[in-house]
């Protein structure tokens, strides 16, 4: 409790300084004595005025101010010059966001942006801020573009042609030289780059980099969308020659280095259509009645040497992505599905975390190390729940023993404060073109839970492990998952919004929230108000990130989490893999700014990956929709803004607007608080959760944008 109180008056604190420096920036730099700094914050408590005393004491002291005469302060200089990432608004102004969570955002006009683009870091100068008015500036210098490759449509004439961006934060055409078409033709979907940005040239030059295909055409949009988001269509030559070149016999010697668990029990559990196998389980029963159950991941750290082209491009996608209708992996095909893949059969070399387990799923002893595997079968999620609920089958007993234990894993997580956020997942059922047929929810069962339990229990047991290595600032490097308890007043307003189904969110402490959540969830399912409110639930909390800094994660109630089960699709597993067998080797502790970096980007990746992800979700409901215009549906409101409200399809899940200058019957403006939209005159009130009638009324398939009206009683 006293490290959050201590957390909570240090950023009361952080707050106030900046409040003070304000101060001087708001009064010209002005030298002002601590009761006039008081008066101007309408402070007249002698307590609260020795406490700004401090602070302008402090700050002098750290060289922010210097003292001009007895008691008098001032800047040591204006902050005229900042740093940030540029946030497009839709009429082409920009604000500018700093890294400073206490630093309001700057704003700058259109013909200040000097040519800048939606996330490129830029320096600006700010203006003197005048009283009670929002801090502007201008763009002075663009320190790095996020982005210089998008994707688009060619239009085509006779001496030159356009490429008009499919982002809609891309305010400007790319002028194309004729020369630098790449055999691209009108109307295309194509790949462009940025090459040149003249100095008062209205628009950029650029050249067509990859021709994609015929607007509409699903490999066209598919690979649209990929390169959107900036991850490769292929890899490069250099890349697969190393894939290649790895042998897949294992040497006896190899063999010999390490545990041997191909005469015991092993399995894999995966979607049916799974092609990358990179988990299994062993199980075997003890002679004392315990059982030793093993988690087995593939040993992709082996064969990608650190530093080649290999692991570079692994780095650099750090995700395999999942589109809706394929997955692009993060290594080569023949290592994510042959080298490493735990196919049936055949021996494979793992990385292991095995488990002496009791009857009621206590760890009495845990190993971690590198072994060699022989898995016996390999079943779909299908075929085990099957198992699970007939009772019989193939290693029926084996299953039905790890599906008690992970009941009681389960348990007893959701008893230390875990939320279960059961979502549900949208899946298409395509035609053979990849056209979208028919929309189904998929659910998640004992089977799935299963499997999940054991990889979670792997991933805990071997951060807690690494946590312990080392003592205080002298702690081993490691890569950990994180995840922030909910921040105070996003959980406050999703309370506020749930109560008005009649669920009641306790705020008391982090224990009681996670078990108010959780009444919530398994009340919600099923019901109607379910996906709005477990997705708004998942909004009002902190996103998970890769950091070395070893906080805990607060959805699982894990005091010390990483990824160390997926190293076939997910880079930091690699990374996890790498640190792991060093410090079990007797290594030192890795250098913690290197790895803090590797973090950032592959929490980048992982970003960038969903995005794309839910961006081919959106173009197949869109695609979904098309033959579909004039049909009505019923909806839930799943979201309101200030020109409409979104409306998810109970039926098929797909989701589209309704914006407030097509409802007729009266002027709707936007209560934020309460998440409604309400009619001015006759006060009728339109609010998240709600059903409502809907007519299909447009679907712009490039925009992947779904219009709805709405159909009044």
């Amino acid at each position: 409790m006293s490290k959050k109180k201590n957390k909570s008056s240090s950023t009361i604190n952080q707050v106030l300084t900046q409040m003070v420096l304000d101060i001087f920036e708001q009064n010209g730099n002005t030298p002002l004595n601590y009761k006039q700094v008081s008066a101007k914050l309408n402070v007249r408590d002698p307590d609260a005025r020795d406490v700004i005393f401090d602070i302008l004491k402090e700050e002098t002291f750290k060289g922010v101010l210097k003292e001009t005469s007895p008691g008098k302060f001032q800047l040591l200089e204006l902050k005229t010059f900042i740093e940030g990432k540029v946030d497009l608004t839709n009429d082409g102004s920009a604000f500018i966001v700093t890294d400073d969570e206490f630093e309001s955002d700057i704003f700058v006009a259109p013909r200040k942006l000097r040519n800048a683009l939606n996330g490129d870091r830029v320096k600006v100068y700010v203006y003197a801020k005048s009283k009670g008015k929002r801090k502007e500036g201008e763009v002075i210098e663009i320190l790095q573009r996020a982005k210089m490759e998008f994707t688009g449509i060619v239009k085509l004439s006779e001496r030159f042609a356009f490429f008009i961006p499919d982002d809609r934060k891309m305010m400007h055409d790319i002028f194309i030289p004729i020369t630098d078409l790449n055999g691209a033709k009108n109307g295309i979907k194509a790949v462009a780059e940025i090459t040149d940005w003249p100095a008062g040239a209205k628009n950029p030059i650029g050249r067509i980099k990859h021709v994609l295909g015929a607007q509409g055409d699903n490999d066209t949009e598919m690979n649209a969308i990929l390169a959107e988001y900036g991850f490769p269509l292929s890899f490069p030559a250099e890349v697969e020659q190393d894939a290649d070149a790895i042998p897949e016999v294992i040497s006896a010697g190899e063999i010999a280095k390490r545990r041997d668990f191909r005469e015991i029990l092993t399995f894999t559990i995966d979607p049916f259509d799974a092609k990358d196998f990179d988990d299994a389980i062993s199980f075997k029963k003890l002679d004392n009645g315990n059982y030793e159950i093993g988690v087995h991941i593939a040993d992709v750290s082996h064969y990608i040497i650190p530093d080649s082209a290999l692991d570079k491009e692994a780095y650099e996608r750090g995700t395999s992505v999942y589109l809706v209708d394929r997955v692009i992996p993060m290594l080569p095909e023949r290592l994510s599905n042959g080298v490493c893949s735990l196919r049936p059969n055949e021996d494979k070399l793992c990385f292991s975390a095995v488990f002496e387990m009791d009857d009621n799923a206590n760890i009495i002893d845990q190993w971690f190390g590198k072994t060699v595997i022989h898995s016996d079968r390999r079943f779909a999620y299908e075929d085990v729940q099957e198992i699970i609920e007939a009772k019989k089958g193939e290693y029926a007993e084996e299953i039905l023993k790890l599906n008690a234990l992970a009941y009681k894993l389960r348990e007893r997580k959701f008893k230390s404060g875990a939320i279960s956020f059961e979502t549900t997942e949208v899946k298409f059922k395509l035609d053979e073109k990849g056209k979208p047929i028919g929309v189904y929810v998929k659910e998640r069962k004992d089977a799935h839970k299963l499997i999940e339990d054991f990889m979670l229990l792997a991933n805990r047991k071997v951060a807690e492990y690494v946590s312990k290595l080392g003592k205080g600032k002298s702690k081993y490097t490691f890569v950990y998952r994180v995840h922030d308890s909910p921040k105070p007043d996003a959980l406050a307003s999703f309370a506020q919004f749930a109560s008005r189904f009649g669920y009641k969110i306790n705020t008391k402490s982090d224990k009681e929230i996670a078990k108010s959540l959780n009444y919530l969830m398994e009340d919600v399912e099923g019901k109607k108000e379910q996906n709005v409110l477990t997705h708004l639930a998942i909004r009002s909390m902190a996103k998970a990130i890769y950091t070395t800094k070893t906080t805990s994660h607060y959805g699982l109630a894990f005091d010390h989490y990483t990824h160390f089960t997926s190293p076939i699709r997910r880079y930091p597993d690699v990374m996890v893999h790498r640190l792991l067998f060093h410090y079990l080797n007797g290594g030192k502790s890795a250098n913690g700014d290197h790895y803090e970096e590797l973090c950032k980007h592959s929490s980048q990746m992982e970003k960038k990956a969903a995005d794309a992800e839910r961006s081919s979700i959106k173009y197949k409901q869109a695609e979904y929709l098309k033959d579909q215009v004039g049909n009505i549906f019923t909806g839930i409101i799943s979201g309101v803004t200030e020109w409409g409200m979104y409306v998810e399809i109970i039926e098929n899940k797909c989701e589209g607007m309704i914006r407030l200058r097509d409802i007729s019957d009266d002027f709707y403006t936007l209560d934020e608080k309460n998440y409604a939209i309400i009619g001015q005159r006759k006060k009728k009130t339109y609010q998240l959760g709600d059903e409502v009638n809907i007519r299909v009324k447009n679907v712009d398939l490039t925009k992947k944008q779904i219009d709805f009206s709405l159909v009044q009683k």
